[in-house]
Formats: structure tokens, sequence, C-alpha cells
């Protein structure tokens, strides 16, 4: 409308002159602002107006906002018609918090120019602060609509949904802003933020890329795609992009922080200490590289070392679950038992659903021979992400010993590996003598295997479709169910047997023997998160070799280096290839007269058996075996050959030949009984 436009010509050029009067008065220190007499304006009162406006954006620029406010206000009683007044208003009374009154004057503003696009924009603006999150959106989006090229009203629209966690909203947004202003860095830094939390990894790291490749100096971007090339597994590129962050920002132990993080990664761990050494030199109250140096003295066993290390970074932040959770991992390492499971117990006080503490908590409590407890806290093991155990979901609910099984038809599941499987089988009968129908799910090596067990109704191989039952118990929540203590261990054995067939097969097999026959296991699966510590080369029993018996391999995977050593023997006999399920396995074992195994399913397997096995264990062993014992209240036939301090086999071997070689006589004993 033709009144709400400035006067032209000779009137509007002396408005600009008036307003770049009062901008320059403000730069050069002359007399301006309430110090300079106004110019007299009889001829039109609205070029006194643009003075006095002026005059405010120049107290305005030098945040003096009530005199700004005032003159503003004395325009607009002069010339009540200009919405830019109006505007200039809102924005002053938004800088001074008065958020109500600078939503009304905006509200002014857009009455006399509707389409006052930087107003909608600044009106969005408040809105936001009020916490009117959605009202904010509406009005960035309304101003777009009438400017469909404003990068500005885009831009913060984006920029809300992202803070609001509206991330496909916030990257349709950002697609329109990328179509007004092409290929803008912060536009597709944005993005990758949008992208990362809806696990859209390698596009998220694309877009940090582009960011960069258009600003190599963005600091944040540098570190959120060396993050997100951490978790694609490319540790290599994170590292360089975190040490580009590091030459932006040479003292930030954040960013040390986080390299020490990737060096560990890396299995780099001596340069991880000292990245770590090098951000606590700067900031010796950061708790996290105090932490996360302890960490890599633990991968290098350097444990007393990272002991400290924890505890300094406790000291510093003692609320930290993650920190009192890490020492006790170091305590655990290290045997201290009764001070890990004080550190598990302080981690859970302050974090009271920290999985990997409750689980820890529970191997420690096992292995110091507390089972009850042991067994209870071992229920968490289903939320731990590392242990890879889907918890199964059933239409039916779980039984711990507290339900009556009586005609009830109870499912027993498999949760973890076979020798579990096998340890926990002595419970079936337990569970059938409470008159439950038991239906055993497991794999198929076992299969056939665990038919024979007294209880076992059915079996049923994973994958395959369950029948009706109307309770379900995993099996190594079996211990718990039955409130397993030393004392109450079910240990008689065996409970375990060879299929008649399999065994009349192996007999002729194996034939008559002129000695003792001793089986040989010395690695387990790979796979195993703790192979390293439990699985041995061949070469390391070989000291054994020398004893007068005859030796039969039972390794049915063989690594490389095994299969040489193989090779060059003719004293071994080796039917690792031959064994085609866990029948055979037993049908094999009972006509042996000892197995010799680290700690795998075989071992397990001798045991329910009832035969005699020795067990090679790590100086950390698995919670089963207990401490400070050579023997096992689960099998009573085992015996328990440990590491000591050294954390090595060879003297372990070397103690077996000794003892072997003094069993011999006994052995060939029962071998020409049998």
């Amino acid at each position: 409308m033709k009144r709400h436009q400035r006067a032209k010509n000779k009137a509007t050029t002396s408005s600009a002159a008036i307003l770049a009067t009062g901008l320059q008065d403000r730069e050069t220190g002359q007399p301006g602002k309430g110090d300079r007499p106004a110019p007299t304006f009889a001829a039109d009162p609205r070029q006194h107006a643009d003075f006095l406006r002026g005059r405010a954006l120049a107290h305005a620029a030098d945040n003096e906002l009530d005199q700004a406010i005032k003159l503003i206000a004395d325009a607009i009683r002069l010339n009540p018609n200009e919405p830019d007044y109006f505007s200039d208003l809102g924005s002053l009374l938004q800088r001074q918090d008065r958020l109500d009154e600078a939503l009304r004057s905006y509200d002014l503003a857009l009455q006399i120019k509707p389409d006052f696009v930087d107003v909608w924009i600044n009106m969005g603006d408040v809105l936001q602060r009020q916490s009117r999150f959605d009202e904010a959106l509406l009005t960035f989006d309304h101003a777009l609509r009438l400017d469909q090229t404003s990068a500005k009203a885009a831009r913060k629209s984006a920029a809300l949904l992202l803070d609001l966690k509206r991330f496909e909203e916030a990257l349709a947004k950002l697609d329109v802003l990328n179509a007004i202003a092409p290929n803008e860095a912060d536009v597709l830094f944005s993005a990758g933020l949008c992208l990362s939390p809806l696990h859209r990894t390698e596009e998220a790291a694309e877009s940090f890329s582009r960011s960069l490749q258009i600003n190599p100096d963005q600091f944040q971007a540098h570190l959120e795609l060396a993050f997100r090339l951490s978790e694609l597994g490319r540790p290599n590129e994170a590292l360089s992009h975190m040490r580009r962050a590091l030459d932006i920002r040479p003292a930030s132990v954040e960013v040390m922080n986080n390299i020490g993080i990737i060096l560990n990664d890396l299995g780099r761990f001596e340069e991880a200490i000292a990245t770590f050494d090098r951000a606590i030199s700067i900031s010796p109250a950061f708790a996290e590289p105090m932490n996360n140096k302890g960490f890599s003295l633990q991968k290098l066993e350097r444990y007393d070392e990272a002991i400290a290390a924890h505890e300094r970074a406790i000291a510093a932040s003692p609320e930290r679950a993650l920190f009192h959770y890490n020492r006790g991992v170091c305590f655990s390492e290290t045997l201290r038992l009764d001070e890990a499971i004080s550190s598990f117990r302080k981690a859970i006080a302050l974090e009271p659903d920290y999985a990997q503490a409750h689980y820890n908590l529970a191997t420690n409590s096992l292995l110091s021979g507390d089972l009850r407890t042991g067994f209870a806290e071992n229920e968490w093991r289903f939320k731990c992400p590392e242990l890879r155990l889907p918890e199964r979901r059933f239409n039916r609910p779980v039984w711990l010993g507290k339900e009556s099984l009586a005609g009830k038809v109870l499912l027993i599941h498999l949760d973890q590996g076979f020798g579990d499987a096998v340890q926990c089988a002595r419970y079936i009968p337990l569970v059938a003598s409470l008159g439950a129908t038991v239906i055993l799910e497991t794999y198929a090596p076992l299969q056939t295997l665990l038919s024979r067990v007294p209880g076992v109704s059915q079996v049923v191989l994973i994958g395959q479709p369950l029948p009706e039952f109307d309770f379900h118990c995993s099996t190594m929540s079996l211990p718990a169910a039955f409130g397993t203590a030393l004392e109450t261990i079910p240990s008689s054995v065996p409970y375990l047997s060879a299929e008649a067939g399999a065994r009349t097969t192996w007999q002729s097999r194996l034939g008559a023997a002129g000695s003792p026959s001793v089986g040989l296991v010395w690695s387990g699966n790979p796979g195993h998160v703790n192979d390293h510590r439990r699985s041995v080369e061949l070469e390391t029993l070989l000291p054994l070799l020398d004893v007068e018996a005859r030796f039969i391999s039972l390794q049915k995977e063989l690594r490389p280096r095994d299969q040489a050593t193989l090779r060059e023997r003719n004293d071994v006999l080796d039917l690792g290839s031959e064994l085609g399920s866990y029948d055979d396995t037993a049908a094999v074992i009972e006509q042996l007269d000892l197995v010799i195994s680290v700690d795998t399913s075989v071992a397990h397997l001798a045991g329910a058996l009832g035969k005699p096995v020795w067990i090679l264990l790590p100086y950390v062993p698995d919670w089963r075996w207990l401490v400070g014992r050579d023997d096992s209240p689960w099998y009573p036939t085992a015996r328990l050959f440990r590491q000591t301090e050294t954390r090595e086999y060879g003297s372990v071997a070397n103690r077996m030949k000794t003892e072997l070689e003094a069993l011999i006589p006994a052995l060939a004993t029962t071998a020409r009984c049998r």
C-alpha cells in the first residue's frame, strides 16, 4: 500500500544522510546521539523520525539499549506507519529479554507489512527462546514460503529441528537450504549431525568429509568425522582427522584424550600412554585421560600401574561408575577378588543398571566361591552387548525356581557355548524330578548326546519350531534356579554317556592299546573372547609326548602351525577330522585312560563322562574353576593345572609331564583291565 512506502527522491536522500550521520558520530567520536542538536524538519516529520532512528541505532551499537528504545519509541510516535521501526524496537526488546513485548512489536510490524520476512524470522527466534518450538517452526516456514530464497529462514528451521532431535525433518530442511545455497560447509556439517544418530554412518562420514573439502579448518567437523570413521572400523583415518583437529587447537586435552583412545583401538598402547600423559600434564584434574591411561596399562599387563591410574581418575571424579568398574577389572586380572567385587559394587551403587558391572560382579563372586550371589548376578549377562547373547523373548514366563513345575512343560534353551550346555545338563534330571516335562533346545552336534540325559522328553534344534510349553529357562540360569552353592553342586558323574553304536565303532577303530591312552586338546574356538589365554599351540605340549603313552588328538579344528607340527610327528594319532559329533568324541573319550585339555567343551565332556581329565588353566581362569585349588566341585575326576603369576604355559606342561610320568604305572594297570 502507498501509505507504507517511504517518501521518494529528495526526502529519501535526506533520511539516508541523517542515518549515515548518526553512525558516523559513533565511529568518529564526534558529538552524536543525544549530544548533537536535532535538525529542524518543519516540512516532513518522517525525516525527523529517521534521524531519531539513526541515533537509536548508534546507541544500540554501543549496547545502550534503554536510550535506544526511547529514541525508537519517539520515532514511532512521529511515524507509526513504518514497519522497520517496529522491527527495530522488537530487536532491542529481544536483546533485553523482554520477549513478550518484542513479540507485540513484531506483530505491529507485520500488521503494516505482512510479508516482512526478517520480522517473521525474528519472531521465530523469540518463540524458540520461549520454548514454543512448534510455533517457531511454523514461523520460520512461513518466512520461507514468503521468500523461497531465504537461506536464513531455512537455516534457522533446520537448526531448531536438529536441536529437537527431529533428524529426518532437519535433513529435509537442509536439502532445501542446500538448494538455496549449494555446497556450504556448515550445511554439510549439519547434515552429518543429522545422519549420525540415524545410524547412517557412511553417509554422515561422507557429509563431514565434503564439508571439510570446502573448509578444511573446521575443528568440530574433523572431530565428528573421526568419530564416524572409528565406528566404521577405519581407525587409521580417524586418527588422521583427530590429529588434524589437534593441529587446529593444539592445547585441547579432549582431543588428546580421543587420540589416545584411537591409539588404544589400534593396539598402540605405549603411544596412547604418552598421549594421555600429555593431556594430564596440561589438565591434571581431567579424569578421562587418567582412566584411559589405566586401560592402556591394563592391556600391557602393567596392572599395578593401571590400578594407580584408575584410582587417580576416581579421586578426580568419584561419581563416575566407569572408573570404579575399570579399576575392578584390573583387580580381577590380578585375582584380588575382594577388591574387584568392592569396585563393581561401587559402580553399581552409582549406576544401578550397569550391566557389565553386574556381570563382572557375577564372575568374580563365582570365582571366589560365592555361587549364590554369582548366579543371581549372572542374569545380567543378557544385557551385556560384548557377550552378544540375544535375550530370547517368549510369550511364556521365565522359570527361575519359584513356580511349581508339577504337570508343567519347561523349555530349556541354550544361551552360551557347548561347554556350558554340557556342564548344566546335570540339572535336567533335577528339573524332571519336580514334575516337569522337559523340552531341550540345543545345537545339532549335541543333539543325540543330550537326548540321552535322564529327564529329557524332547530335543529340538535351534531354529526349529517349538512345541507348546508353560515356562522357559536358559541353560546357564539353571544353577540360579536351584540356588546352587558350593556344597550343593550336583556333582555325581557320569551324567552323560556315549551312544552304544558309536562306542562299538570306536572300540574297533582304536583297538587294544599296549600302553595308556591319553587324549589331547590344546585349543578352542578362535573366536572366543578369551581364546588368547586359554588356547596353546601343540608345540607347548610336546614335552608330554616323551612319556610312554599312546597320544590321541581330539582337536577338531587345527590351526596352521599345529598342522605343521602334527605332520612332523608320528607319535600322535590325529582323530579330529573323524569326529562328526559329540557322540563320536564321547565314544572315543570312553576308550581313553586320561584326557588332557585346555578349558574347552571337551574338558567338560570328559568330566561329565566321569573320565579322568587334566585341565590347563590361565592365571585368571573362567569362573567355574574357582581359585586356589587343583580339584573341581563340578567334576570329581578333574585335576586343574594353573598358570602361575608368570602367565605362561611352558611350566604348566612341564609339571604335567612330571605328574604324568608318575601316573603311568597306575594308568597302565587300568588300561590292562579295560
